[in-house]
Parts: structure tokens; C-alpha cells; sequence
């Protein structure tokens, strides 16, 4: 389940930009679960806006479905004329005249139905797509912060499963719930209008129909909620195991995987059985309490036509007002149920869309400068993680790097080191301090803006389900074919590309399942090079390279470095060693600072950190010829 709930209301009264976000997520879980069972199908109304976009769409199905109630209605009128004139008299004209109208009564209703099932279907159809698109575009404008505490599979079932609940809602339900409305206002209406006597009995008992459906309703829909929430987990785990089936099969763990699964889908079935008995109940107990109020009018009515104060026909047509007016009542019960379910999706859509961008564009953005220079700052920085509010990632880091300047930053894992990156993309932003590009600090600027002067190629490289064209070109699809091929070029990309069935055409699978480690991240750092931005930063950008290659992607990589800013991330020693400078960080502060000889001279951390990784020799070596060490 998602850890975050919150509406539009209570995200004005929070800090923006502080990094606490995690820190409240359990609370506004809380809030949300105690309004789960408050509500009723309010949250429908939040889905207002998108039909008022499609007016005509609206007036078209209202207009079929008025149609369609008004055709229903009259039909009971025309048999008890028919009754009570057509047969006494014999008459077969005037009945043969009763039948026609009721056969074209019959086609103007079938008429009626279809259209109105057109606009209403449409109409579903078009509002999901824009929930939807909605949901998806402002769920990308998310900072990290948000995905740090919630599961992707989760979001992406709410995009799917409950847009689909939406859809059924107001492509379906909605018309047959307001179809029924009107068929049992107006059928009430004719029964008072037919027989005052009679409706009284109806009218009494109602209320007796009305409230526990009503509270029954909203029972059903808290039952439907924890529901879909169930389902949701379910899906967000499949969907993480899914993705890793080749580490899940590594490691023998399918049994494993699939007792997890399992019991997340007996709890989801679980869950759905509680709500489908409280629906079932709801049900049996309207129709029991409707159909019983019809046969106890009968039974009165037909006491009257013996005694002669009503006609056999009246009966007839009030008999029919009475049916209708019960069957609407009962399709009301069970499509309550169906709403209430919607309304559970639209809320936890609504709660997606009404979840606060933390990290924006003030509303006066400082412009950057231009041309950009590429001077970087890190005054007094400290920062935490928001779903680690206790423990500081960066704790009073300062450090300056000068425009063209390449700056290798080096520690022991956990020192804070792609949490520098992080922040200089503003992924997040500083609990104190300030972080500043040509003199400007990042907050006052627009992050659109920032993250066009930076091409990064991160440690975790993202290749996605396309082409290899597609997958260079991404973030710059105006680029044209012999840049694409030229960044290839520089990122030694080229030659596997050119072997390949299809070339740059040749899809690479889900995640790049299809490529090899080494060929995923030069195909992340033609991407970077594509970009040509005047910031790069790198996180372990050979990581995952053999020998051979990393030689080549090092020397297409220090040709980038030549005429723009760079920070590099690296746990190897011997990537680093052609840097301007080295700084040297543990427990999220720089602790030493300078070149490679004088590091090992200054015989600290950066020294003991060498030793580990070279021969026993290597470190004489390195401080002697270090433009050896990347051979």
C-alpha cells in the first residue's frame, strides 16, 4: 500500500522543500484511513471537471437517457386505456391502434437506449483517457522523495485498475444509476398522480429502504477500498518480481515468489469477499423490502376493485408505476455498490494528483546565466533522505568547482558521494545550506532549466523497451541521425550497434534486457554526450565496462571533460587519477582534498583507500606514473 495520502488542504500547511516529506507520510496515511470511512461517493465529484470539458457528450446522453425514461413511463398509461376501453367495447380498431403506438413506443425506446449507450460509453472512455494522462504527467513531476517511499507497481495499479473501476462507473453504472433515478422519481410521481390512496403505503415505506442502504452503502465501500488496496500490493509485488526474474531464478526462489504472491492475492481475494457480501446483503435486503411493499399495494388494490372504487385498468397502471418505481429502487441498491467502488478509485487517483510537486520552479524563477559557465558550490550543505530522517547523508559539506574544472569525489560507500549528484540535479533539496550554479542557487531557479545545463550517466543505467536509436536519443528527440551515430562514435558504442540485426533499429527488450552490462552504459554515455551539456557528471560511468573498453570510453570521456565542468563518482582508484583535483569524503563531509601524488602522500583515507585496491607495489607505481594506472 501507498504510504502517502494526503489532500490539496492539508499540503498547504506543510513545508515545501525541507526534505520531511517521508517523515509525514505515516500520518497522512492515518488522516486518509479515518476519512476512508467517512465518505460516501463525494469523491465522484472530484471527476466533474473532465465532463464539463465534453458538454455535448453529456447533453447528448442526458438527452437519450430523459428519453428513454420519459418512453418507459408512458407505457403503462397506454395499457390501462387499453384495458379499460379497448376490451369493453370489443373494439379491435382501437386496440390494433393501442398496439401500434406501443410498438412505436418499443422503437423509440430502443432508439433512446443506443444512443444513450453510445454518448455514455464514449464519454467513459474519454474521461479515463484524460484521468489517465493526467495522473501520468503529474505523477512524472514528482520528486524522488515521493518514489522513495512508494512502490512503483502501486502507482502504475492505480493508473490501470481503478482508471478501468472509473471507466465502468461513468460509462455504465452512472447512466443506469441516473436512468433508474429518473424512472423511479417519475414512476412515484405517476403512482401519487394514478393513486394517492395506494402511493401512501409506498411512500411509508421507503424510508425503511432508503437509510440502511445508505449505511450499507458505506460499508461496501470501505470494503471495496481495502479492496483495491490489497490488489494494489499485489500488483506492485508482482510487478518487482516480474522485473527481476533473472535474479529471482538465480537464486531459486520461485517457490519463494510465489507463496508471497499467493498469499497477496488471498488477501486481495479476501478483502474483495468481504465487499461482495456486504453488497449481496445490500441487495437481498432492498429487494426484499421493495417487492414486499408491492405485493402488500396489490393486495389493497385488488380489495378495491372488488369493492368498485378502482378500475381493473388504474390498478393495472399503478401495478406497473409500482413495479418500476421497486426495480429502480433495487438496480439502485445494486449499482450504489458499484459507485461506491468508483469512488474509492476516483479518491485514490485525486490523491495522486493532489500529491505536492515538493521540488518546483519558484514562481519568479532567477534566470541562469548565458552562456553558462559551469561554476559549482556547495556551501554548508546537510542533508537526509526522507525516508531516513535520522541519519544525515550530508552533514556541513562545502566545496567549490571552477568552470571546466574536472573534480573526482572518492570514499567509502556511504559517504554521501551520488548524494552530491542528487542534489546538484535537485532531486531533492538541502535541509540547510545552499548549493549554488554561477552564483545562483538552485532554489530560485527552474529545476527544467538546471537539469538542461547537465547530462549525467548514472551508476543504475535506464535503458527502455525501444530501440537503440530511440534509447540514445532520449531527452533530445529532435536530434538528427549523425549526431545520434556521432555520440555512438564517442561512447565506443558503434562497432557492437553495427553487429547488431537491425542496428540502430534493433529493439533492446525491457530494462535492455537483450544487452550486456558493458553495452547498456556506453549506450547511457552516448546518451550524456548527445546531450552536450556544460555540466557532466558521472557515477561510476565504467563500472560495468571490461578492460579494453573502459580504456576506450575513458578516452571519449576526457575529450567531453576537456571543455566542460565535470564530477565524477568513483569507488576505483584508477578512474580518478587524471583529475584536477580529488576530494576525499567520509560521513557525508569532504575530508581531504588535492591531486593524486599529494593524497598518498598525505598518507590518510585516500591512501589506505589505494592500498586496498592496488598490488603491494601499485602504490609506488601510481605515485610515480600515474598515467599508466588507467592502461
Amino acid at each position: 500500500m501507498m504510504a502517502i495520502r494526503i489532500t490539496r488542504a492539508e499540503s498547504e500547511f506543510m513545508p515545501q522543500g525541507t526534505g520531511n516529506e517521508g517523515m509525514v507520510a505515516v500520518d497522512r496515511q492515518t488522516a486518509a484511513t479515518a476519512r476512508t470511512g467517512r465518505k460516501t461517493i463525494r469523491p465522484l465529484g472530484r471527476l466533474l471537471p473532465y465532463l464539463a470539458r465534453y458538454r455535448r457528450l453529456v447533453a447528448g446522453a442526458v438527452v437519450a437517457l430523459v428519453t428513454a425514461a420519459v418512453t418507459t413511463l408512458a407505457l403503462p398509461v397506454a395499457v390501462r386505456r387499453m384495458i379499460d376501453h379497448g376490451f369493453s367495447g370489443a373494439d379491435a380498431s382501437f386496440i390494433n391502434t393501442y398496439f401500434m403506438m406501443l410498438f412505436a413506443l418499443a422503437g423509440l425506446l430502443a432508439l433512446a437506449s443506443a444512443t444513450r449507450y453510445y454518448f455514455v460509453i464514449t464519454l467513459g472512455e474519454r474521461l479515463v483517457a484524460d484521468v489517465r494522462h493526467d495522473v501520468f504527467a503529474h505523477v512524472t513531476t514528482l520528486s524522488p522523495a515521493f518514489f522513495d517511499v512508494n512502490q512503483s507497481g502501486e502507482i502504475v495499479s492505480r493508473l490501470t485498475a481503478d482508471t478501468t473501476q472509473i471507466k465502468s462507473a461513468v460509462g455504465a453504472t452512472a447512466s443506469v444509476a441516473l436512468r433508474n433515478l429518473i424512472l423511479c422519481l417519475g414512476a412515484i410521481a405517476m403512482m401519487v398522480y394514478t393513486s394517492p390512496k395506494l402511493s401512501s403505503l409506498v411512500l411509508a415505506a421507503i424510508p425503511l429502504i432508503v437509510f440502511p442502504l445508505i449505511a450499507f452503502g458505506r460499508s461496501v465501500r470501505r470494503r471495496s477500498r481495502q479492496a483495491q488496496d490489497t490488489l494494489a500490493a499485489a500488483t506492485a509485488y508482482a510487478s518487482e518480481a516480474i522485473g527481476a526474474t533473472r535474479t529471482l531464478q538465480a537464486f531459486n526462489a520461485e517457490a519463494a515468489a510465489r507463496d508471497r504472491f499467493s498469499a497477496a492475492v488471498e488477501d486481495a481475494y479476501g478483502a474483495a469477499r468481504g465487499a461482495i457480501r456486504a453488497r449481496s446483503f445490500l441487495t437481498g435486503f432492498a429487494i426484499a423490502m421493495i417487492f414486499g411493499s408491492v405485493v402488500a399495494v396489490l393486495w389493497f388494490g385488488a380489495r378495491d376493485v372488488l369493492s368498485g372504487t378502482l378500475s381493473a385498468g388504474t390498478l393495472g397502471q399503478f401495478l406497473l408505476y409500482a413495479v418500476f418505481a421497486a426495480g429502480s429502487l433495487g438496480a439502485l441498491s445494486e449499482v450504489w455498490g458499484e459507485l461506491s467502488q468508483a469512488a474509492g478509485a476516483a479518491e485514490r487517483l485525486t490523491e495522486l494528483l493532489e500529491e505536492p510537486a515538493v521540488i518546483t520552479a519558484p514562481a519568479t524563477p532567477v534566470a541562469l546565466p548565458v552562456p553558462p559557465q559551469g561554476a559549482l558550490s556547495f556551501e554548508d550543505v546537510h542533508f537526509s533522505y526522507p525516508a531516513r530522517p535520522g541519519y544525515r547523508s550530508v552533514n556541513g559539506l562545502s566545496f567549490s568547482v571552477a568552470p571546466g574544472e574536472t573534480v573526482a569525489i572518492v570514499g567509502p560507500s556511504g559517504a554521501g558521494k551520488s548524494t552530491i549528484l542528487s542534489l546538484m540535479l535537485r532531486f531533492y533539496d538541502p535541509e540547510s545550506g545552499r548549493i549554488t550554479l554561477d552564483g545562483i542557487d538552485l532554489r530560485a531557479a527552474d529545476p527544467g532549466e538546471l537539469r538542461r545545463r547537465i547530462a549525467m550517466v548514472p551508476q543504475d543505467v535506464t535503458i527502455f523497451a525501444a530501440t537503440i536509436r530511440d534509447n540514445i536519443a532520449f531527452g533530445m528527440p529532435d536530434a538528427g541521425e549523425e549526431a545520434i551515430r556521432a555520440a555512438a562514435r564517442a561512447a565506443q558504442a558503434e562497432e557492437f550497434i553495427l553487429h547488431m540485426e537491425k542496428g540502430y533499429d534493433t529493439p533492446v527488450g525491457e530494462r535492455g534486457v537483450t544487452l550486456s552490462g558493458g553495452q547498456r552504459q556506453r549506450i547511457a554515455i552516448a546518451r550524456a554526450i548527445l546531450k552536450d551539456a556544460p555540466i557532466l557528471l558521472l557515477d561510476e560511468a565504467t563500472s560495468a565496462l571490461d578492460a579494453e573498453s573502459e580504456t576506450l570510453v575513458q578516452k571519449a570521456l576526457e575529450g567531453q571533460m576537456g571543455t566542460r565542468t565535470t564530477i565524477v563518482i568513483a569507488h576505483r582508484l584508477a578512474t580518478v587519477l587524471k583529475a584536477d583535483r580529488i576530494l576525499v569524503m567520509e560521513s557525508g563531509r569532504v575530508v581531504e582534498e588535492g591531486t593524486h601524488q599529494s593524497l598518498i602522500r598525505h598518507d590518510g583515507l585516500y591512501a589506505r583507500l589505494a592500498r586496498l585496491q592496488f598490488d603491494h607495489g601499485g602504490q609506488a607505481f601510481l605515485d610515480e606514473n600515474p598515467a599508466q594506472a588507467t592502461a
